[in-house]
């Protein structure tokens, strides 16, 4: 039986664009099943806090109950409150609204619509003025943060653990006084999180490497990328930056389709990396371009190059068995450019799987059509 046009192949005879080894594709990558199925994920809010709080149905139902009628109570205490207002906050344990005033002439008001009622000397915009004072001082060794603690009505100042950190010298430079501030220590450094962008390269498994397809959501709208199936198999391990996922679905042969789910530092783009060209291409996107149209392919071992969309449902034959409903490209790519983005104008069109020639003779690339991708895992593309 033919396989469902889930993914598309790699290229054509023997020579797969696989990761960055000079290699054919790994036998061991999963069959393609007919239909994918989806891990057992919370799809409902309530579900999501039965995972994550350990609440039965009945709490995570009042819990959401209590926060809807929250706000409606919140919206009128705020402005009764007026130039007075210093902040909202809701218990998720007694269910109670507080509603934090700068003066005492407030209270009744606030009360009166239905909120308990605080007075505190910073509120919101006081600290808001405190973190804006210490922003001006730049940041010093030691240092990795400070915010407002509106429950408390001060700023946290968070130093590293072990660091020599002088918070005085920033107090100092600020005009902040040290009554105003709380200072914790932390054993975790802050790090930027890894941009997904089509095109670039990731890690499999700390050995080979392929490129980013495009930046997309699972059915739980937990952040990842779709790329090639043939990079990795369903559990392998992804390093990109310092970033780090899992893939999460994996189909080849019979189709060459995945999608790398972020476990920790993703941060999503509708960016394709256009390399040797400068800059960035936006997705908006994804409807398929017509055969005969341009289309242009990003990948982390020969960059940016473009070509034509010369025919759709071409089946391709490799080593580890045929992949189905690929598009063929006279657009030139080499090992390591696998799972990277091809885009036609905004629109993104698929994911990059295999050819023949390279980037110097030239020569033709396949790839595996996105929106089957989308389609059969629910999964939503960034745009």
């Amino acid at each position: 039986m033919r396989a469902s046009p889930i993914i598309s192949a790699i290229g054509t005879g023997a020579l797969a664009l696989g990761m960055s080894v000079a290699m054919a594709p790994t036998a061991g990558a999963a069959p393609a099943p007919q239909t994918p199925t989806e891990p057992a994920e919370a799809t409902t809010m309530a579900e999501a806090l039965e995972r994550d709080l350990g609440l039965d149905p009945a709490e995570a139902t009042d819990l959401i109950d209590a926060q809807e009628s929250a706000l409606d109570v919140d919206a009128e205490a705020t402005e009764a409150a007026g130039e007075h207002y210093g902040g909202s906050l809701f218990d998720t344990d007694t269910h109670a609204l507080t509603v934090l005033v700068t003066d005492d002439a407030a209270v009744s008001g606030v009360e009166a619509a239905g909120a308990e009622a605080s007075v505190v000397e910073h509120g919101l915009d006081g600290l808001a003025d405190l973190v804006s004072d210490l922003d001006g001082a730049g940041a010093q060794d030691g240092v990795v943060s400070w915010y407002p603690d509106v429950e408390n009505d001060t700023v946290v100042i968070e130093t590293l653990e072990g660091a020599d950190a002088d918070v005085d010298a920033l107090l100092s430079s600020a005009g902040v006084s040290p009554e105003d501030v709380r200072v914790e220590s932390t054993d975790q450094a802050p790090e930027v999180f890894a941009d997904i962008i089509g095109g670039l390269a990731y890690n499999i498994n700390g050995a080979s490497r392929c490129s980013v397809g495009f930046a997309a959501t699972n059915s739980s709208g937990q952040p990842g990328f779709v790329t090639a199936g043939h990079c990795g198999s369903t559990g392998s391990s992804v390093s990109i930056g310092n970033g780090s996922g899992v893939f999460e679905q994996s189909v080849f042969p019979g189709n060459d389709a995945g999608f790398v789910r972020g476990t920790s530092n993703f941060n999503l783009t509708n960016l394709v990396s256009r390399y040797n060209s400068g800059g960035n291409a936006t997705v908006s996107g994804s409807s398929q371009a017509p055969i005969g149209s341009q289309v242009c392919r990003s990948g982390s071992t020969t960059g940016w190059h473009c070509g034509t969309i010369e025919a759709r449902g071409q089946s391709v034959n490799y080593a580890q068995g045929t992949v189905y409903d690929l598009t063929r490209t006279n657009v030139c790519a080499e090992p390591g450019d696998s799972g990277g983005s091809f885009i036609s104008g905004s629109q993104a069109q698929g994911v990059t799987s295999g050819g023949s020639g390279d980037c110097t003779w030239g020569g033709t690339t396949y790839y595996q059509e996105v929106n089957p991708m989308l389609n059969s895992w629910n999964l939503n593309l960034s745009t």
